[in-house]
């Protein structure tokens, strides 16, 4: 008797197994990774060429700058009003935007100007806290010195400003979804031995070993590249505009002391008003910046801080530095008039979210765990390197033969079955979802869809000529 089905007459014939409702999810997925690679992998390349060339910039910061940033220690340090006096003289009518008394012994005081530069810089004289002689002015880009804001200017945007910044969020976007979509073609592959899926295989032909290589250092590395794709994000165009907007909707933002300063009866909601509300004079900066400090170390605020002059009208705010492990951000506002504090904000209050964007971007800039932190940048950007080189290797050698003995490009891998309909909506809605939050993630995997869509028809048809 056969032991296949029983066609005996009358015997029920059982309905056909019905497919996989997410049918070639896996192919397709494969297929995502495999294009993200190809086009997306160029992009990646920059960036973490330059990302890596950044964990460089502190010592070559150090070097190039060395006269602005250190002074002989001459003796004591004289008043932080004497020093500030004399990078005034050197800007005439500019006003003071920041103040950073030295940091240490050895360390060169800034003193900030508005000069009317690009977004974000300043003109910076460096003071040397012992003798007030100023040793260097430079056009400073936020705390950067130029070598080293040109190196995260080309790291973020390319040097292209706005548009450049689209590159940042195609990179950071597209790293997550290669990770993400990386990590379930490993898993998913067939492997000989389960600790392939962790650690590289020896043996086989060049492609498998290589490709095994690619996956392992893949696995091992994706839970830094997803942080960086993450924080690295907040610094895009769009998306950086809608993690804004988001955290400011879920009062996640960073929060600040208030520079309001308090009416004359002491109602502090009242509105200053009168001679009180007249800006400080240049001439007046440095004894008034000399007051605000000595109310904030009154305060209990320690180590290296900033000054930041407020409007007329407003208080000044004092705000410590030490962005490294364990974190001192406390800040007091002072009235510059008085020197009397008005408002105090402790790191410690700081809501939990806004602790966490605060670490996460310090971590990205290789500032919260020092020279640790940035050897693991260092290292999460060489991984990205090779990653990327190793995808395209891969890719050229399973380039096929043609009958003439050349070699043609290599197609995609993955399933040459089509997926199902179910799989592509599942696909598509991560796009729309996506694109709400990061628009050219979103934009970018449609197209996708729309290309494998085509190629997958065009494959098809000379079979159903043939069928024909």
């Amino acid at each position: 008797m056969s032991a296949g089905l029983d066609t005996r007459p009358g015997t029920p014939v059982p309905p056909p197994e019905r497919p996989p409702l997410f049918r070639g999810l896996q192919g397709l997925v494969t297929r995502i990774h495999f294009y993200a690679g190809l086009f997306v992998g160029p992009f990646l390349l920059v960036a973490a060429l330059t990302g890596l060339l950044y964990t460089l910039s502190p010592p070559i910061e150090r070097w190039m700058y060395a006269d602005a940033l250190t002074a002989p220690v001459s003796g004591p340090e004289l008043p932080l009003s004497r020093q500030v006096e004399a990078a005034v003289a050197t800007q005439p009518g500019l006003p003071v935007t920041e103040i950073r008394p030295s940091r240490e012994p050895g360390a060169t005081t800034r003193v900030s100007f508005d000069a009317d530069l690009a977004e974000s810089y300043s003109r910076t004289v460096f003071v040397d806290p012992y003798t007030a002689q100023v040793r260097a002015t430079l056009d400073t880009y936020g705390e950067w010195l130029p070598a080293r804001g040109v190196i995260d200017n080309l790291h973020r945007s390319l040097l292209l400003g706005a548009p450049g910044q689209v590159y940042t969020e195609l990179a950071a976007s597209w790293l997550a979804v290669l990770t993400l979509s990386g990590l379930v073609v490993q898993v998913t592959r067939r492997v000989r031995r389960r600790r392939e899926r962790l650690l590289p295989r020896t043996g086989g032909s060049s492609r498998s070993r290589l490709r095994s290589w690619h996956g392992a250092v893949g696995v091992w590395a994706s839970v830094g590249f997803l942080f960086l794709a993450a924080t690295g994000l907040t610094w895009s165009q769009f998306a950086g505009a809608n993690v804004g907007a988001l955290r400011t909707a879920l009062d996640w933002t960073t929060p600040s002391v208030s520079s309001t300063l308090p009416a004359p009866g002491g109602d502090a909601a009242a509105p200053v008003t009168g001679a009180a509300t007249a800006p400080v004079a240049p001439r007046a900066v440095p004894a008034v910046a000399q007051r605000v400090l000595d109310a904030a170390r009154a305060d209990g605020l320690a180590g290296p801080v900033e000054l930041t002059p407020g409007e007329a009208g407003e208080a000044w705010t004092v705000q410590q530095t030490v962005r490294s492990w364990p974190s001192q951000q406390d800040s007091v506002a002072v009235d510059p008039a008085t020197g009397t504090v008005t408002d105090r904000l402790a790191f410690a209050d700081w809501p939990v979210a806004a602790k966490l964007a605060r670490w996460g971007i310090d971590a990205h800039m290789g500032l919260l765990f020092g020279t640790v932190n940035l050897v693991a940048l260092a290292a999460l950007a060489s991984a990205v390197v090779v990653l990327v080189v190793w995808g395209y290797r891969m890719w050229w050698l399973r380039r096929p033969t043609r009958p003439d003995g050349s070699r043609g490009p290599a197609g995609p891998p993955g399933s040459r079955e089509r997926p199902s309909p179910a799989a592509v909506a599942l696909v598509g809605l991560a796009a729309v979802v996506a694109g709400l939050v990061l628009p050219v993630l979103g934009v970018s995997l449609i197209v996708f869809l729309l290309v494998d869509a085509l190629v997958a028809a065009r494959r098809d048809r000379p079979a159903a000529e043939v069928a024909g």
